[in-house]
């Protein structure tokens, strides 16, 4: 049996045209719109860094927010699973990255901050345990090529 193939599609707009197109390399705006179909567009911009718009989405953001997303997803499936019952979840991820001399960019880890809240009588070991399985199967983090940690905190519902 073969695996299952997935499609993904999307749109990419440059949005930067002032006027003059790339006449000059100050001469134009590094904007764009991601357009998924059927979704809100998401209007990006390149990183604050670099002189991209602050109120933008990024590169950087996208794919960090990408990666705990996926891995919130997949927590919740296995906490489901397990009968630990989520009643909040919260991420603030953080991603290091590296610029070399010729402007060439990487991310080097990312690590993961989840807060989680349990109900009431919720098992804590088994809620952090849960956290152990999914690297292996979320499609974010198999698809990056730095270290993703995560430090979760769990509370407990009064």
């Amino acid at each position: 049996m073969g695996k299952a193939m997935h499609k993904y599609d999307a749109r990419v707009v440059w949005t930067g045209n002032t006027g003059a197109g790339t006449a000059s390399y100050k001469g134009y705006a590094r904007t764009w719109d991601i357009a998924v179909p059927g979704k809100p567009v998401v209007a990006c911009s390149n990183d604050p860094l670099l002189g991209g718009d602050p109120t933008k989405m990024n590169p950087e953001d996208l794919l960090l927010s990408a990666l705990s997303a996926c891995h919130m997803l997949w927590y919740l499936h296995y906490a489901a699973e397990a009968g630990v019952v989520v009643t909040r979840y919260e991420d603030c991820p953080e991603g290091v990255g590296e610029v070399d001399k010729g402007g060439a960019g990487r991310f080097l880890s990312a690590q993961l901050r989840p807060v989680i809240w349990l109900a009431r009588g919720a098992d804590v070991d088994v809620a952090r345990a849960l956290h152990d399985r999914i690297h292996a199967v979320c499609f974010i983090a198999r698809s990056v090529n730095f270290p993703v940690t995560y430090v979760p905190q769990f509370h407990l519902e009064p």
